[in-house]
């Protein structure tokens, strides 16, 4: 009975928590609407769509901090220094805030308690021992997931947008007003990221100080250089734009440089995916050849400590094959 009790708080848990969350997103897509249109008509004829999509997204992540102040507040007692946290979220160019963060978090870790605790026998304390792991792995490897595929997507166009930096440059155009060409021309995300920047210059920022501030939003090698290359010519003088031309050609090759490591990385790749998948699909193999011997490893106290004393060695295996088709540049 207390078995079935512990499943009903456990499910309990679950609902509560997604009510909650849509009761909150509902009350808040009114107030969304109106911050859009605020924005919209506030700057109508002098920026540009992309800059109001920017700014209601910065605006939406800065009502849903202060709709959940009591997660803000118990993350930033239990983070030592939730502003990294913040960070990561903004790479990722979405309207994803600490709260919804948590919120995540808590919900993958309640649903992979309670599935936990069906399939290991209603094992309390691996259950939640799993429900916790989950809760704390599950949102970092998703923001990081959406991170590096937005990365990725900047560092391919970035060499197409300094071309049309060199192209201005060499027109006659100031740098600010190239800058506004790539926000113009070029898709996001790059198209939104020189929006922002050159939105920052003309309320009032020097051209390094708002470099300067999307360098940890972007957080990528290549728009690092394209920095220090600016910085390095504004203070030295020189041709700019045969030294961005320079620095277009140097990102190419490192771009063709990795795809040609990583076409050599491909075989130990998929040597890697098979050892990893293996124990995996022979578990399923035998699950549905012989159900009651594979059952015994989730019913039977024995059984857990083998289970997870196999995904612990597993996961050792995996991250150390990883390390080791992993290639810097």
């Amino acid at each position: 009975m207390g078995d079935v009790t512990t499943i009903i708080v456990i499910g309990a848990v679950v609902l509560a928590t997604l009510a909650i969350f849509l009761v909150i997103a509902m009350t808040m897509s009114g107030e969304q609407r109106r911050v859009r249109r605020r924005i919209a008509d506030v700057i109508q004829g002098t920026q540009s769509a992309k800059f109001v999509a920017a700014n209601a997204a910065n605006l939406r992540r800065s009502q849903y901090d202060t709709a959940m102040p009591t997660i803000e507040n118990i993350l930033k007692r239990i983070l030592p220094r939730p502003e990294l946290l913040r960070e990561k979220l903004k790479r990722t160019g979405l309207p994803i805030t600490i709260a919804h963060y948590a919120a995540g978090g808590i919900i993958a870790g309640t649903v992979t308690g309670l599935v936990a605790s069906m399939l290991l026998d209603r094992t309390l304390v691996l259950s939640i021992l799993m429900g916790l792991g989950s809760g704390f792995f599950l949102p970092h490897m998703v923001v990081g997931i959406l991170s590096r595929r937005r990365q990725m997507v900047f560092t391919s166009q970035f060499p197409e947008a300094i071309d049309l930096i060199v192209r201005g440059l060499r027109s006659g155009l100031p740098v600010i007003e190239s800058v506004n060409m790539v926000a113009r021309e070029m898709e996001k995300p790059i198209g939104i990221e020189f929006q922002l920047i050159a939105d920052a210059v003309s309320f009032g920022q020097t051209l390094e100080e708002a470099l300067a501030d999307a360098v940890p939003r972007i957080d990528t090698p290549e728009f690092k250089f394209f920095v220090v290359a600016l910085a390095v010519q504004r203070e030295t003088g020189g041709n700019l734009a045969e030294t961005l031309e320079n620095l277009s050609d140097v990102l190419r090759k490192r771009r063709q440089m990795k795809k040609r490591i990583k076409a050599m990385a491909s075989e130990p790749k998929a040597s890697a995916w098979i050892l990893g998948s293996l124990p995996f699909i022979m578990l399923g193999i035998i699950f549905f050849v012989n159900n009651e011997y594979v059952m015994t490893l989730f019913t039977d106290p024995r059984g857990h400590t083998m289970l997870t004393a196999g995904l612990i060695s597993q996961s050792i295996g995996i991250g150390i094959m990883a390390k080791m088709v992993r290639f810097e540049i």
